[in-house]
């Protein structure tokens, strides 16, 4: 049988009858008349080719069929207003804000690909986003959550890598290896002049080394010592000397020569980059919608050693 356009509001007015077991009842919730209510009820069960319910002056019950049919019908519109339920939540939710704190390196890798596809999908929602390679308290400082290196995000945090694993290279310009020469095992880089990293906790990086089973740490010498990757590129690419981080930072230099990659069969990989936030039972729906898009955009920051 087609659907008939008004099988649907009788049936929700079948229900409510069965419910209240009154027509009366079922009328007044409603504020419609009994006679109207009585004639949808005929014409449904005519529709139908079925007695839905038995009526006497005092009561009205279901038949068998009847109470068969009410019971798919709750369900069926319990499954309805579940639905309605959460798009109601996801526009109530989505015309609020989200606040992230960022650490510095994320901005390009992850960050700054996403922004225009983010803000065209999710037109309703307002995105803060503070960037601070500090480690910061994202709970008292009234942060949804915070995006840092999944190996420093405490415990007592969800995680939600975005990433895989990251690969660092020690690297400089082809003038400073053509000046200084190039170190052939970690220990060489004793010798010559590094461009260190203090970290958003305070302490001077030591550099990380990996060939096999074989793992080296070396705490390199140098003059300068920088607290963003953006100066540290920079002081490479003006040839001042090796500099260790992420190579999907420093990627297009690779590709165009302007960097080089020094001990390049020592592969060194850290941790994710990864949205961290307090264990709650319901994700707020900007930072839910910020995590997919970006997982979706995929972003290729996996090691290179071919380049």
């Amino acid at each position: 049988m087609e659907p008939h356009r008004s099988h649907y509001a009788d049936l929700s007015l079948f229900l409510l009858i069965v419910q209240f077991r009154s027509f009366r009842r079922a009328a007044d919730h409603l504020d419609i008349t009994v006679s109207a209510m009585s004639h949808r009820m005929k014409a449904l069960e005519t529709r139908l080719g079925v007695r839905l319910l038995n009526r006497t002056s005092r009561s009205v019950a279901p038949t068998a069929a009847g109470e068969a049919l009410a019971q798919k019908v709750a369900a069926g519109l319990e499954l309805i207003d579940a639905g309605l339920d959460d798009i109601r939540a996801q526009v109530n939710s989505s015309a609020g804000g989200v606040r992230i704190n960022v650490m510095r390196d994320a901005v390009p890798l992850l960050l700054a690909p996403v922004m225009s596809r983010f803000t065209e999908r999710f037109p309703l929602v307002e995105i803060e986003v503070a960037v601070d390679d500090h480690f910061v308290d994202v709970t008292a400082e009234g942060f949804d959550a915070g995006l840092r290196y999944s190996g420093t995000i405490p415990e007592d945090m969800v995680a939600a890598p975005l990433t895989g694993p990251l690969g660092w290279v020690a690297v400089a310009s082809p003038a400073y290896f053509a000046r200084a020469g190039r170190p052939e095992t970690p220990e060489d880089l004793l010798d010559h002049q590094c461009i260190r990293l203090r970290t958003g906790r305070g302490q001077i990086y030591h550099w990380e080394f990996d060939r096999g089973d074989d793992h080296r740490v070396i705490d390199v010498p140098g003059r300068l010592i920088a607290g963003s990757s953006e100066l540290s590129i920079a002081a490479a690419l003006d040839g001042i000397g090796i500099v260790y981080c992420l190579e999907a930072l420093i990627r297009p230099h690779l590709v165009s020569g302007r960097l080089q990659v020094c001990l390049p069969e020592w592969l060194s990989m850290g941790p994710p980059l990864a949205m961290y936030y307090p264990s709650r039972r319901q994700l707020p729906f900007g930072l839910g919608a910020l995590i997919e898009t970006i997982r979706d955009i995929d972003p290729t920051l996996s090691w290179k050693p071919n380049r």
